[in-house]
């Protein structure tokens, strides 16, 4: 390809092309080859919107050079089509780990959100915004000596400041679940937007499911988020509390990029924080670790076989219909009701909720309990009512 790029294997796909494992002949390496959706039998206003958005890509992606970013080589052409040439990292995203787990760890998932506000400061400062953060697009290198570093990929549908906006007036592109509640209702995407998508893919991967669940219907999902009301995370831990300013309703209430990726590296390090301005600084460059020092075991292209699990398997979505909304975010409250029946119903409603007839009876009995303490407490009020009354 291009003379010089032979192609070896496929290493994914999706809605806006696949990816290639290539040898590069000149400089005797691996790289990973993005082939943009084919414009064949296209017209030519679309086929000319695919190769400008392949190309904004490249170009976008070569402006940021961070520890934590997948690095962009090239971009070649080869049949009046350009493919993307890119570090390769072997690696799975966190989306295929979700395959092996459940849920990680808080103190797991503060080290990977803290690496990707790093990249994402960077690609800030360079005026660019990523505008599709989700699981499927952070990958988690799975072998040699990299193992264990985290990098964000995919520069797709990002735009540089000052870019003229693409598409049609008040039609969305991108991955609803992961949607900031000011795009869903048809804002230009800003910093503060790339903030929530990433508290967003951090609630994913410590929760089980994103901050608005799951639904094949990418509408429905378009409306909650638009609504901006999601339940208080329950199995967050010391994380909660900067999940939860990431996803405030009101952009101008969340923090930036910078200031979540030194809250995401605080709760990371622990007591062994330095609070100055470079309190990130030891966990750049550095592999995930679990308790003890170690890689956690799902990092490992080894860990066992999937178990068929909830599958975070959501895609890139094109021409969305905007939402309208007449209520403003800034009057939307924080995601701290209800967090008392979440819990209750953890069991019932967790990506790990038993199938069979007595794990869910199990399950129920926290939920059963409450409401028969609710019961007795009501019938002895009433008790109390009639014995004044007599």
């Amino acid at each position: 390809m291009a003379g010089r790029y032979r192609l070896r294997s496929k290493l994914g796909g999706g809605g806006m092309g696949a990816v290639w494992l290539a040898h590069d002949t000149l400089l005797d390496r691996k790289v990973a080859v993005k082939q943009v959706t084919s414009t064949a039998g296209m017209d030519d206003a679309a086929a000319r919107e695919v190769r400008q958005r392949a190309l904004r890509e490249g170009r976008n992606a070569a402006q940021l050079s961070h520890e934590h970013a997948i690095a962009m080589y090239d971009v070649a052409v080869e049949s009046d089509e350009p493919w993307l040439v890119m570090e390769y990292l072997p690696s799975r995203s966190l989306a295929e780990a979700m395959s092996f787990v459940d849920t990680l760890p808080p103190l797991q998932v503060a080290q990977i959100g803290a690496q990707i506000a790093a990249a994402l400061t960077d690609a800030h400062a360079a005026g660019i915004l990523h505008r599709d953060i989700k699981p499927g697009n952070i990958l988690v290198a799975d072998r040699g000596d990299a193992l264990g570093i985290v990098k964000i990929s995919d520069f797709g549908i990002a735009r540089a400041k000052g870019d003229a906006p693409s598409g049609k007036p008040g039609v969305i592109t991108g991955t609803p679940a992961y949607f900031a509640p000011e795009v869903a209702r048809g804002d230009d995407p800003t910093e503060a937007s790339d903030v929530f998508s990433l508290g967003a893919t951090l609630y994913t991967v410590v929760e089980g499911q994103p901050p608005f669940g799951l639904d094949s219907d990418p509408i429905a999902l378009l409306h909650r988020v638009a609504k901006a009301e999601i339940y208080r995370p329950s199995l967050s831990g010391p994380l909660t509390d900067t999940l939860l300013h990431m996803l405030e309703p009101d952009p101008a209430r969340r923090p930036t990029m910078a200031q979540a990726r030194d809250a995401l590296a605080t709760v990371a390090l622990g007591s062994d924080a330095d609070m100055g301005p470079d309190v990130a600084a030891p966990l750049i460059g550095a592999p995930i670790k679990a308790d003890g020092g170690a890689i956690p075991n799902w990092a490992y292209r080894s860990a066992p076989a999937p178990l068929p699990r909830r599958r975070l398997g959501v895609t890139t979505a094109t021409e969305l219909p905007a939402v309208q909304s007449n209520t403003p975010l800034s009057s939307v409250p924080r995601p701290t009701s209800r967090a008392w029946l979440r819990q209750l119903t953890e069991g019932l409603t967790s990506p790990q909720a038993p199938t069979d007839l007595r794990g869910r009876i199990v399950a129920a009995a926290p939920l059963a309990m409450a409401v028969m303490l609710g019961v007795i407490v009501l019938a002895f009020v009433v008790v109390l009512i009639v014995a004044l009354l007599a």
